[in-house]
């Protein structure tokens, strides 16, 4: 599948995307689950596979970028809705969030809905991020988290999140193009890439974990064999 470059973009002015960004070292099915359960209850033209080059919130990740890259490309090329964008590898520099979604407002126009994906455990930590209020200025923010699991009840949700949360939850989509939270369940896949990773330096099976094709790159490669 060809990369996401802005002058290919098929979008029409107002149709909303999704922004998904992660070290994806390796990428698995939960990750792709859960792009595609958000992008169907949103409605959304197409999501952006975003890999993380130089993630500032965490240790570098195992795998060079160059195969963190691969391994998106390969699991999501049967997928017409997930397009992959290169810009964080492509950069010599940390990549923040919010330069990310300035850069996607300076090339689509202040019109268009963004929903930023995200985890629960990511969205509690949202406030150690760089100009964490400016993201909902430039996107809203899908939180997908397991079902029965009550957010606003944790006593990880700390005073400046709750009160973002408690104004600008949803029960649906807007048509506006950013400054919301939706809370929604996804189908629960307990799947961790540190998990996976151990399971292949142990020789163990992550066969329908991760998908064939992405197996198959890792194999070729000789990827995470080293303690």
């Amino acid at each position: 599948m060809a990369s996401f470059t802005p002058h290919a973009s098929r979008l029409t002015p107002h149709a909303p995307i999704g922004v998904f960004g992660g070290t994806f070292d390796p990428i698995h099915f939960g990750h792709l689950r859960m792009a595609e359960e958000l992008a169907e209850a949103l409605g959304l033209a197409e999501v952006r596979i975003i890999p993380a080059g130089q993630p500032p919130h965490r240790t570098a990740p195992r795998t060079p970028a160059r195969h963190r890259l691969e391994m998106a490309r390969l699991a999501i090329a049967g997928n017409p809705l997930f397009k992959l964008d290169e810009r964080e590898v492509r950069q010599a520099r940390a990549s923040y969030t919010v330069d990310t979604l300035s850069a996607l407002r300076r090339e689509l126009g202040n019109e268009l809905p963004i929903w930023l994906f995200m985890g629960a455990d990511a969205f509690l930590g949202l406030t150690t991020w760089k100009e964490w209020q400016r993201l909902f200025e430039l996107a809203h923010i899908a939180v997908a988290h397991r079902p029965g699991y009550r957010l606003a009840q944790t006593d990880a949700l700390n005073d400046s999140l709750r009160q973002e949360l408690e104004r600008r939850q949803l029960a649906g989509p807007p048509h506006t193009p950013a400054g919301s939270i939706l809370l929604r369940p996804i189908t629960q896949l307990d799947i961790a890439a540190t998990d996976v990773r151990s399971r292949l330096h142990e020789g163990r099976s992550v066969r329908y974990l991760i998908p064939d094709d992405v197996l198959d790159y890792i194999q070729r490669n000789k990827l995470y064999l080293a303690a």
